[in-house]
């Protein structure tokens, strides 16, 4: 890390440590967005604390995620937010280029008007993690749904994670997205980014879609940034979790998974011998052959970035996942750390272990939302009236104060305090309410809208 303070990465990294919500859907105007495949709701958190950053707030008129867990998680973060537990492509049911169908037109309808849609499309169909399905998934077509759901929903600007090897889709994925949204008035970027350049302290690489139909917002401008700040230093694993030594020895979130005797004992080697790499000799007998598995049962350095963070993070045989200085693992909340999950993100609604894993290693890096979504939003806000910096904010996206914070791990403010907005948590009932509805084929009635940022 740089020897002089930067003010983005003090900011992030008071970010990971705040351990009190901040109220993002009480700061006017808000940013209108919907959460497509939105697991527990790391995309979205980073867009409202980028939202936050410039001095808007955050209105979360849609979130669809198949898995149960993940959708209980997303609706705990973000207790106003309109969660839908269920599959994308039967929301979005029509043809890409035709006209909505009436399912269509009765959500469009009730959502209202959308400033950003986020999507996050499920990765593992090709992922070079997948051998056996890789690139020729049915999953992949997922991706253009959520081109179909541009069409329908006309968000005015458009943003899309995904694995980097979707490149190379044999279903041309990114392509055929790609013209759907150009053909519907959007201007297009993609590349792939490494996270480690937008503040996300661990080797992660993704494909990222940018689209706009505002004038003022140049997605490629945007995706050419790739740093998220001037001291453009990769942060470690010491800047993300150094405060956390040794919070394995707690509970919950702060366990450490129980090794096998046979797995603490290689860990304890790695530790006592100052070694990150365990030799072959040590590792289970099918690994004792020549491979290329270098970082399976190794050791994290405190003075790098981590590996990916992946749902197997509990166990050294399925990465470089040893604490640099203890003869475990990395606890939940180490590896939330590394995905830059801050400390009030509640993950404390479930107490399955499994669940935490999936959550985790499935998260799209808040950082990434922030570092991308301040200056899409700055440029967004650019020609409106409400488009103010707040007092002590650069180009760069330094954050508003926040509550002090002390290293452990909190759980969801809850409801924000009173205000003069509208009562936006009976406004997500009515959302659920009726989008059960819309899946049925019932008739719900439209959503009040509310005063947009960027518009």
């Amino acid at each position: 890390m740089p020897d002089v303070s930067c003010p983005v990465c003090d900011a992030d990294a008071a970010f990971l440590r705040t351990v009190t919500r901040p109220d993002y859907e009480t700061i006017a105007p808000c940013v209108r967005i919907v959460d497509l495949f939105a697991g527990g709701g790391g995309l979205s958190l980073g867009m409202a604390e980028a939202a936050r950053r410039v001095g808007h707030g955050t209105d979360v008129v849609l979130a669809v995620e198949k898995h149960r867990d993940a959708a209980r998680v997303f609706a705990q973060n973000f207790p106003k937010a309109g969660v839908l537990e269920a599959d994308v492509a039967g929301l979005f049911d029509g043809v890409v280029d035709a006209a909505p169908t009436a399912a269509e037109t009765r959500l469009r309808e009730q959502v209202g008007s959308v400033d950003v849609l986020l999507a996050g499309p499920p990765c593992q169909g090709h992922s070079d993690l997948n051998n056996h399905t890789r690139r020729e998934d049915p999953r992949n077509d997922l991706y253009v749904r959520v081109a179909r759901a541009a069409e329908v929903l006309q968000p005015t600007s458009v943003l899309v994670e995904n694995v980097a090897t979707i490149e190379h889709d044999r279903g041309a994925a990114v392509p055929r997205a790609t013209a759907v949204l150009e053909r519907a008035g959007y201007r297009v970027a993609t590349s792939v980014l490494d996270l480690a350049e937008l503040g996300v302290p661990q080797r992660r690489r993704r494909h990222i879609l940018l689209a706009s139909r505002h004038a003022d917002v140049d997605p490629a401008a945007i995706l050419f940034l790739r740093a998220a700040c001037e001291c453009a230093v990769p942060r470690t694993v010491r800047w993300a979790i150094g405060d956390l030594l040794d919070v394995g020895t707690g509970a919950g979130v702060d366990a450490a998974s129980v090794p096998s005797p046979e797995n603490l004992a290689r860990m304890t080697w790695l530790i006592d011998h100052d070694e990150y790499d365990l030799p072959n000799v040590l590792r289970p007998k099918c690994h004792h052959a020549p491979h290329s598995y270098l970082s399976m049962y190794g050791r994290l350095r405190w003075d790098g970035p981590a590996q990916t963070i992946t749902t197997g993070y509990g166990s050294m045989g399925q990465g470089r996942y040893v604490h640099p200085a203890r003869a475990r693992t990395i606890t939940p909340h180490e590896a939330a750390r590394l995905q830059t999950l801050p400390d009030f993100f509640d993950l404390l609604s479930s107490s399955v272990r499994s669940t935490w894993a999936h959550v985790i290693g499935n998260a799209v890096p808040p950082l990434l939302g922030v570092h991308l979504g301040v200056p899409l939003l700055r440029a967004m806000s650019a020609n409106t009236t409400d488009a103010v910096l707040p007092s002590g904010g650069t180009d760069r996206g330094e954050a508003l104060p926040s509550d002090t914070v002390d290293g452990t791990r909190g759980a969801s403010s809850g409801s924000p305090p009173a205000s003069n907005h509208y009562d936006s948590a009976a406004a997500a009932d009515q959302v659920r309410s009726t989008l059960e509805q819309v899946r049925a084929g019932g008739r719900g009635r439209r959503r009040t809208r509310r005063r947009s940022a960027v518009r």
